[in-house]
């Protein structure tokens, strides 16, 4: 059944590709092009183009990316799905109910999406999608009512003020795009959109601060792009640093904390098993839910400050046990020891594997991954999939939630030795070393130190380290902090690889190298550079030489 999730009439070309994208480290936001290498659409436009992909995938903050672009005037003509979808979708709807600008996002069957990805152009109307020789119908974006309870009424009515009224109008639309037909309170919230991608972030949070909102449960806040205290003596650009400060101080004058980590599991007091919250960032969400066993959706920015101010949550999927279970199981093949490069590499193969859906990873449980393994495996995953989790046996505390009907596919060797090709094409000098996406935690800064022990970086090569407030005080107490300073590698608060800009990052940098496996992904389109990828060890080795690794690690050849 074909439906209009947000309501719009335009017509134009048609764009199609049968893989999702993420619209932050895949798109522009200040033209539309496709930057993600890895896309089969690099390097086109989207602006003005009836743009059909199968569902978006990887990071919350594609919503704000597409608000930017509808503001500027080079977002798509329309987005057209096949299946459920929330980030993009939800840009749309806050361009509407805030802005009051249209872009139609429309979810087609398999049978109708297959049909128009056939025709060269289309004009959507208010009621269907007419293209030549045929047309398609359109239906509202749900059939069912969202059940409200008294309280819900009374924001919805304006009762509590204007921002929490729209705030709850937001939350109302997206419960019905996500099929949800009520509300649930959730005990914490992580702000993502507090990124500055781009203007349309900083207006948005400073309608809501100027309406007088306030967040009315914990509330948690993401990396941010400049360092809070320190941006102006780094030489950042005064225009930006402040754009990017002033987002920042429009979510903390709401009543957001100030930790600026994209690692909120790795603050004091994580979320419990079975506990309902309400994150977004894509690797904080996916461990969430698969490693602590909380319950929280995939929320794209924008939403976040919505439940922020209300408490409420769509109650979707991901809060009920049911829909939790693996759809796919990835059987791994065996390696009888692997080191911490295999984990980031195991969760971008998972996420190419279930990219549409929740997996069960077999076979790894005897490598007995530490929670930085976890770390890298759910970053990695959710640059591939759009799943907000992920279940690994023998590790995972809801991994025996498996469908009765889920398939199996085979993981082997060489599928992983293709990962390690496609992050390491040939060998290259290295002029950076890139650790910390996400955030690095006080075990990896021990890691490292005992790593970088009677080291130095090579002259002309940079290591650089980001980490969230919190565990740089802990790590700086310990005596970590001056222990790798000293071995010629800087650390920096606040801000993250998906991020960081220049100056901060050098500008002489033609090739980096780095662990992570998300940042292997997404760093080409954000950076520009080209991206070298291995363990720890092979990192410190890259910063001592200058070079990228010339072989696969021995556990893989």
């Amino acid at each position: 059944m074909a439906r209009k999730m947000v309501a719009g009439e335009t017509q134009g070309s048609l764009l199609c590709s049968q893989e999702g994208l993420s619209f932050w480290g895949g798109v522009d936001s200040a033209s539309g092009k496709v930057v993600d290498a890895h896309h089969p659409l690099h390097q086109q436009s989207l602006a003005g183009k009836l743009v059909m992909l199968p569902t978006s995938r990887g990071s919350c903050t594609g919503s704000g990316v597409l608000l930017e672009l509808i503001q500027n005037g080079n977002a798509p003509a329309a987005l057209i799905f096949r299946e459920a979808e929330s980030v993009l979708t939800l840009g749309a709807l806050v361009a509407h109910y805030v802005f009051d600008l249209s872009l139609p996002v429309i979810r087609l069957s398999a049978l109708e999406f297959d049909l128009l990805s056939q025709q060269t152009s289309a004009h959507i109307q208010s009621d269907r999608i007419l293209f030549e020789g045929g047309e398609i119908g359109l239906e509202p974006a749900s059939e069912g009512a969202v059940q409200l309870t008294e309280a819900d009424k009374n924001r919805l009515a304006g009762g509590q003020g204007e921002a929490v009224r729209i705030a709850m109008q937001i939350l109302c639309a997206m419960a019905q795009n996500e099929g949800a037909t009520g509300f649930l309170d959730v005990s914490k919230v992580h702000i993502d959109g507090c990124i500055y991608a781009g203007d349309a972030l900083r207006r948005f949070a400073q309608v809501f601060d100027e309406m007088g909102a306030k967040v009315t449960v914990p509330t948690t806040m993401n990396s941010i792009s400049v360092e809070y205290a320190r941006w102006r003596q780094q030489g950042m650009d005064e225009g930006f640093g402040e754009a990017a400060q002033a987002l920042a101080d429009a979510y903390l004058n709401m009543g957001c904390q100030p930790t600026f980590t994209c690692a909120p599991y790795l603050l004091e007091n994580p979320p419990k098993v079975g506990e309902n919250i309400a994150w977004a960032e894509s690797n904080a969400v996916i461990y969430a839910n698969s490693v602590l066993g909380a319950r929280t959706a995939k929320h794209p920015d924008f939403l976040d400050l919505c439940i922020a101010l209300t408490g409420r949550s769509p109650a979707t999927a991901m809060y009920q046990t049911e829909q939790r279970s693996a759809q796919r199981i990835i059987e791994m093949a065996y390696f009888e020891t692997v080191d911490d490069a295999f984990w980031p590499m195991l969760g971008y193969l998972a996420g190419s594997l279930a990219p549409d859906c929740i997996p069960l990873i077999r076979g790894v449980a005897h490598l007995s991954p530490n929670e930085d393994n976890l770390k890298a495996l759910c970053g990695a995953f959710g640059t591939t999939s759009g799943a907000p989790m992920l279940h690994v046996e023998g590790i995972t505390p809801e991994a025996d939630q498996v469908l009765p009907e889920a398939q199996i596919v085979k993981a082997d060797k060489e599928s992983l030795q293709r990962v390690w090709q496609q992050f390491n094409p040939k060998v290259a000098p290295v002029q950076l070393v890139a650790l910390g996406s996400p955030h690095f935690s006080v075990s990896e800064c021990r890691d490292l130190a005992e790593l970088l022990e009677g080291k130095a970086c090579k002259e002309g090569v940079v290591g650089m380290i980001t980490m969230g407030q919190g565990s740089l005080t802990q790590a700086r107490a310990e005596g970590l902090v001056g222990k790798i300073e000293s071995a010629g590698f800087q650390i920096h608060g606040d801000l993250c690889w998906c991020s960081i800009s220049e100056p901060v990052f050098p500008v002489a940098t033609q090739t980096l190298m780095t662990n992570s496996g998300k940042y292997a992904h997404y760093g080409p389109g954000l950076s520009q550079r080209e991206i070298r990828f291995g363990s720890l060890a092979d990192c410190v080795a890259a910063a001592m030489t200058g070079r990228s690794p010339s072989n696969m690690p021995s556990w893989l050849a």
